[in-house]
C-alpha cells in the first residue's frame, strides 16, 4: 500500500500566485487546498507562503489573515513551513525599500535590501550555490537553475548556532552584482528566494524533497 499523500496548504492572504503554487506543489505529490483558514493552515502537515510585490505590504496582508500567528504557531510546535520570494524576505527581521523600515516575522535576524547590481530587478534563470548537505536541493546538479524576479534580498547572514546540539541552518547563495541568500534550510522552516514553481524540472524536484521531509 502506497503512503498517504502529503496534505500541504497554501496561504491566500492575496499576494502570490496561488494557483501555480498549487498546480506545482500537486505535480511534487501533494494534497494541496487554498485558503486562508487558520486551523487548516495550522493542521496541515505543511504550509506554503508565497509572496509578490513590496514587503510592507505583503506583511500587512500577512498580519490582517493572522498568518504571522500561524507561521509563529507551527515553528513553535516544530510543524514544516515554506517561503517563497517574498515570502521568504517577510521571514527576516526587517525590510528597507525607498528607504523606510518595515518589521518582518523576525524568524532571521537580518535585513532584506536592494540588490547590488546594474541591472534590477533580478529577472530570469540563475544558478545558486546549495549548502553542504541541502535536503532541499538533494538530486539537483551543481548547474540546475531556478527561476528569480526579486528587486531586494538578503546579503548577510547573521544567524549562528552556538549549541552543538542543535543543527546550524544551511545557506545556499546566489550571485546577481553582490552574492544573496538563495534559500534557507532551519530545522522546520525553509525558504527561497526564487521561484520553484516557475523552474520547470529543477523546481519540481525542489518540491518533492520538501513534501518528502513532511
Amino acid at each position: 500500500m502506497s503512503a498517504p499523500r502529503k496534505r500541504v496548504v497554501v496561504f491566500d492572504y492575496g499576494f502570490g500566485n496561488v494557483r501555480s503554487a498549487e498546480r506545482a506543489l500537486a505535480r511534487a505529490g501533494a494534497d494541496v487546498e487554498i485558503t486562508r483558514d487558520y486551523d487548516e493552515a495550522l493542521n496541515a502537515d505543511g504550509l506554503l507562503v508565497p509572496g509578490v510585490g513590496a514587503f510592507a505590504s505583503c506583511m500587512t496582508g500577512l498580519r490582517e489573515a493572522r498568518g504571522d500567528w500561524i507561521v509563529d504557531r507551527r515553528l513553535s510546535g516544530g510543524r514544516p513551513v515554506m517561503g517563497i520570494c517574498v515570502g521568504m524576505q517577510i521571514l527576516f527581521a526587517r525590510g528597507i525599500e525607498h528607504g523606510v523600515e518595515s518589521e518582518g516575522l523576525d524568524e532571521w535576524p537580518g535585513s532584506v535590501e536592494p540588490l547590488q547590481a546594474e541591472i534590477v530587478p533580478h529577472m530570469g534563470w540563475n544558478t545558486v550555490e546549495a549548502a553542504p548537505g541541502s535536503q532541499l536541493f538533494a538530486g539537483l546538479d551543481a548547474d540546475a537553475r531556478f527561476y528569480f524576479v526579486h528587486s531586494y534580498a538578503v546579503h548577510d547572514w547573521s544567524l549562528e548556532t552556538h549549541n552543538p546540539a542543535m543543527t546550524a541552518p544551511k545557506v545556499t547563495w546566489s550571485t546577481h552584482g553582490k552574492p544573496f541568500v538563495a534559500a534557507v534550510e532551519n530545522g522546520a522552516l525553509w525558504a527561497t528566494q526564487f521561484h520553484p514553481e516557475k523552474s520547470g524540472d529543477a523546481g519540481a524536484q525542489l518540491l518533492t524533497n520538501w513534501i518528502g521531509t513532511l
